[in-house]
């Protein structure tokens, strides 16, 4: 059974470090940073009370994926499966950080970690080339490490933002196509609701969309809906530092809200917790939440996500947003796993902590014409 490393096991630690790898190996100091500082985890398997084999775990400050950083078993004790209880230990520890899934390399050349890890159900998604020391490349994996949600269950089909600041408008579409599946979803359609309810209309500054220009383009649209937001202020205004941009920020949010405030649009002072949201999507609605992506991509900006379902420890959602920078694919933006309590965490965003949620519902009303610009 794989335990946790100690600084005592630094010198088997080495020992097995220098007869598995002749290129890339972790030095006694990045061993000694990684047991006693930074989001790391290093278990270790004993047989006959020596150390036979490690793996080593990274973890992102409030990021839901983990990193199988090295793995490495001694030649002496080959063909035991010690490789396999220490990356089902690993996968355990990433679980116990509310991490959804593990990431890893391998070498091209190293077919026995190759079959080990696709045993597992590790599926391949990328080859980076001269990653190594020597140049050999790597070969990128990837698990799902929780269930994935139904699939029979997920009505809100998805869609990808095209651009940097249309995530508002892209969780919108699919909220609802989710409600109405005759609309018709395009980048047409994107940019005409991005134009509908941004804050901003220069050329330069901040081109987000907050949630009263999103009720009222769903609500021209024929859906019913009901908007919580926690405070009064002007939203998404923090990332603003020109007067006259926050000022126009200000009226048009004011315009908005008046507008509002002669409609059958329910609108809330408060937050919904996960327990009511679910309610209100068991209920029919699809909810929108506003969320800091810094807990997701490590950059503080606003960013909207539609949500698809629920279970006792995960709520499910569609990202807008497809980080193909950091090797990402549609797959893992689609009902994306985030543990109740980092939902929470992240539904928020700005200095003041700003929170909004959008629940559309279906309408017999029928959509208002199209506004002219």
């Amino acid at each position: 059974m794989p335990r946790l490393a100690a600084l005592a096991d630094l010198p088997a630690l080495l020992t097995i470090e220098n007869r598995c790898f002749h290129s890339d190996r972790l030095s006694r100091r990045s061993f000694r940073h990684l047991l006693t500082r930074g989001h790391a985890t290093t278990l270790v398997e004993e047989e006959a009370e020596q150390i036979c084999g490690y793996v080593l775990l990274l973890f992102s400050r409030g990021a839901s994926m983990a990193r199988l950083y090295s793995i490495a078993v001694h030649p002496d004790f080959a063909r035991r499966r010690i490789g396999d209880r220490l990356l089902e230990a690993a996968e355990a520890a990433a679980l116990e950080r509310d991490c959804v899934s593990m990431r890893l390399e391998v070498r091209r050349d190293n077919p026995p970690s190759l079959n080990l890890f696709r045993r597992h159900g590790y599926r391949q998604f990328k080859e980076v080339l001269d990653y190594y020391e020597d140049h050999m490349t790597a070969l990128r994996f990837e698990k799902r490490l929780v269930p994935q949600l139904q699939l029979d269950l997920v009505k809100t089909p998805y869609y990808q933002q095209t651009l940097e600041f249309t995530c508002g408008p892209a969780a919108l579409m699919m909220a609802m196509k989710a409600l109405d599946p005759t609309l018709e979803l395009s980048r047409k359609l994107e940019l005409r609701l991005w134009r509908e309810a941004t804050t901003i209309f220069m050329t330069s500054g901040h081109g987000g969309c907050g949630p009263y220009g999103l009720a009222l383009s769903a609500y021209r649209r024929g859906f019913d809906l009901e908007i919580y937001v926690n405070e009064d202020g002007v939203f998404l205004v923090d990332s603003v530092r020109n007067p006259e941009k926050k000022e126009v920020m200000r009226l048009v949010q004011e315009d908005w809200i008046e507008e509002l405030q002669r409609l059958p649009v329910a609108l809330h002072c408060g937050s919904l917790s996960v327990d009511e949201l679910r309610q209100k999507f068991e209920a029919g609605g699809i909810p929108l939440v506003l969320i800091s992506s810094y807990r997701i991509y490590g950059e503080r900006f606003p960013h909207w996500v539609v949500v698809t379902g629920f279970d006792d420890h995960y709520i499910y959602v569609h990202d807008p947003l497809v980080d193909t920078e950091k090797g990402e694919t549609v797959t893992d933006s689609i009902n994306m796993p985030i543990p109740h309590r980092e939902f929470q965490r992240m539904a928020r965003y700005g200095k003041a902590a700003q929170k909004a949620v959008l629940i559309l519902y279906r309408s017999q009303r029928r959509p208002e014409p199209p506004a002219l610009f």
